[in-house]
């Protein structure tokens, strides 16, 4: 009998079994723990190596329907694309302000009617013109006599009947009349009085109540109308209606000042809305010295032609401006790059052994179809223009 599994005493504990027993469970955790550790380590060395890119291979009918681009470095025109906002040209607009006070008592036109320069665009009644030929016809009057009284003064000095000083004051007075006459003449014609009228009242005839007409001072389309019938309008002061011609608009362009070293007044522009798939020509007019606070961009006016009336007031717009400073630099096809997981640019480099890389790429400006590469190309190099996104499906695999 072995003495160590003998009993001890009644109610004393068996320490040496029990130290075996504890023992053998501290054994076995960390034998548990260590392949629970080689398990970990091999699992993410697995998952490493499966996230890692690997090139792809194609079969020779697979290769038959891959095209390549041999990467050089190419001289080219910059494209800067950016937005913009149509505004009318201010050169061939105007506001038109109220010339005579009064309530509004016809409006003859609307907004979208074209005009020509001096048509009627509202009437008024006005006690401006009754007051403006009363005083034509007093200055009229005025000045004739002032004339008459001068000329009898220089026709009486010749014969010594009145002092020198007594001529010369006569004459003065004549003169000052004419020019008050003459202030009238054109009180009247800033009214818009037309010229028959004006002649009447020279010659004295009577005339009938002159109706107060507000004009359009230029020709062009009828773009704003700010007044109603029956509104009080201040002589000078209300703005009744704005005429633009909008066969020319401005194109307020935004620029980065990453691009503003890129863009110079006389450059070519095209201009892309969305109703109309042609792009409309323009050219850029001025670049201003100032940056906006609030976008921190610079506005470049850009004057567009608009004989089809295409672009209108506040309309957005996408605008194209073409350098006329070339550059150079590696270009590769758009069809070329693909975009992985995070929207990053890659193209796919043929390699010597047949197979294909993945390779990250820098994406710079656009010039017509396609990229520059500021980084991740070489000279020579041969990327994937046409298959890519089935090289793409294959590596996935």
């Amino acid at each position: 009998m072995n003495i160590n599994s003998m009993p001890g005493p009644i109610g004393a504990p068996s320490r040496p079994r029990a130290s075996c027993r504890w023992a053998t469970v501290v054994v076995t955790l960390l034998v548990c723990a260590l392949c629970a550790g080689c398990s970990s380590g091999n699992n993410d060395n697995a998952q490493a190596a499966s996230t890692t890119p690997v090139n792809v291979t194609l079969t020779p009918t697979q290769r038959q329907h891959i095209k390549l681009y041999s990467v050089a470095v190419e001289p080219f025109d910059r494209i800067i694309d950016t937005t913009g906002v149509v505004d009318f040209d201010n050169d061939q607009a105007t506001s038109v302000l109220a010339p005579i006070s009064g309530p509004v008592s016809r409006l003859v036109v609307s907004p979208g009617d074209k005009v020509k320069q001096g048509d009627p665009l509202a009437y008024v009644d006005s006690p401006d013109f009754a007051a403006a030929v009363g005083a034509y016809r007093k200055a009229l009057v005025t000045a004739h006599t002032a004339r008459r009284l001068a000329d009898l003064d220089k026709d009486l000095l010749q014969h010594q009947g009145v002092a020198q000083k007594e001529a010369d004051q006569a004459e003065t007075d004549a003169v000052s009349a004419e020019a008050d006459a003459y202030a009238a003449r054109q009180a009247l014609v800033s009214l818009n009085v037309d010229a028959q009228t004006i002649k009447d009242i020279e010659q004295g005839r009577p005339i009938a109540r002159i109706p107060g007409v507000i004009r359009s001072p230029i020709a062009g389309t009828v773009v704003e109308k700010l007044i109603s019938p029956g509104q009080l309008l201040q002589a000078g002061t209300t703005a009744c209606f704005t005429v633009a011609d909008l066969s020319r608009v401005w194109v307020m362009a935004q620029i980065s000042d990453s691009d503003l070293s890129s863009v110079n007044a006389g450059e070519s522009v095209d201009v892309l809305t969305s109703t109309d798939a042609e792009p409309i020509k323009g050219r850029v007019d001025n670049v201003a010295d100032l940056v906006n606070p609030d976008t921190r961009m610079v506005a470049a006016r850009v004057l567009v032609n608009n004989t089809h009336g295409l672009l209108r007031k506040q309309m957005y717009v996408s605008v194209r401006i073409h350098s006329l400073h070339p550059e150079s630099g590696m270009l590769v096809p758009v069809s070329s790059i693909l975009r992985d997981d995070e929207n990053l640019p890659f193209v796919y480099v043929a390699q010597a052994d047949g197979s294909f890389a993945r390779r990250s790429v820098t994406q710079g400006y656009r010039v017509g179809d396609k990229f520059q590469i500021p980084s991740g190309l070489h000279g020579g190099d041969q990327v994937v223009v046409d298959g890519g996104i089935f090289v793409q499906f294959m590596q996935n695999q």
